[in-house]
């Protein structure tokens, strides 16, 4: 089981038992405070699971928030009924509210995801073309991209090979595609397929040699905006070797 799978879980879990037990530490003040403000400290455990989690979970931890909050915050205590009409509308809102709250924290999160995770591409193709300006060695682009796609793509390992096409391998295509050709038969691939992928590196439309990735079993697929990075960065080894007359291959 992956560790993104176990997380989600977790986070299910959570959605589940953060507002049970936060419901349960404000029964010793259920007399004191208002159902208001009950319902707003509920509230805050929604977002606390939003934030970590998925749509689901938030709207799960939504749904547990109002269910506890009517058995344990409300009359006839430690029953699914509310006897007053205003703590009837108090959690309807709290349902509601936690819904909306909830799906804006995911929201917020995962924008917060796509910027660090463009930034750090942009940072990737950067250290590229700053080491190949910098006059560094085609050997030393080649070590550097292969670095970066062992990061990029969560690979287990990651090595380049000359100027040879042994074997029929899956393909990492430069539009982004996995695909395996073999003769009059074309398989497109949703995950990582077993054994090693090839990137091809390819420049002044000369072929050099490719980068076998080795991924981990565990790991998904990257986002298509992922692979399209990793296709730069082989295409900007290629350059870096055609510019270094290298020879080449067809």
């Amino acid at each position: 089981m992956s560790g993104y799978r176990l997380h989600d879980r977790a986070v299910l879990l959570a959605a589940l038992v953060a507002p049970f037990l936060v419901a349960l530490a404000l029964v010793p003040f259920r007399t004191e405070l208002s159902a208001t403000n009950e319902a707003l400290i509920m509230v805050v455990a929604v977002v606390a699971v939003a934030a970590l989690g998925t749509r689901a979970a938030g709207a799960l931890a939504a749904l547990s928030a109002a269910a506890w909050f009517d058995f344990f915050l409300t009359r006839p205590y430690q029953r699914f009924t509310i006897a007053d009409g205003g703590e009837i509308q108090t959690a309807v809102l709290l349902l509601v509210v936690g819904l909306i709250v909830s799906q804006l924290a995911v929201r917020a999160r995962r924008l917060q995801a796509v910027v660090v995770t463009d930034t750090a591409h942009l940072s990737s193709l950067q250290g590229t073309a700053r080491l190949a300006e910098d006059g560094g060695s085609p050997e030393a682009v080649v070590e550097y991209v292969r670095r970066e796609l062992v990061g990029l793509l969560g690979l287990r390992g990651c090595r380049f090979e000359y100027g040879t096409l042994m074997g029929n391998l899956p393909r990492l295509e430069h539009g982004g595609g996995l695909w395996l050709r073999g003769g009059s038969r074309i398989t497109q691939y949703a995950d990582w397929p077993d054994g090693e992928t090839e990137l091809r590196v390819t420049g002044g439309g000369h072929y050099y040699g490719r980068f076998l990735l080795d991924p981990l079993r565990d790991r998904p697929l990257p986002s298509e905006e992922t692979r399209l990075v990793a296709v730069a960065l082989a295409a900007q080894a290629g350059a870096a070797l055609d510019t270094a007359g290298l020879s080449h291959q067809g």
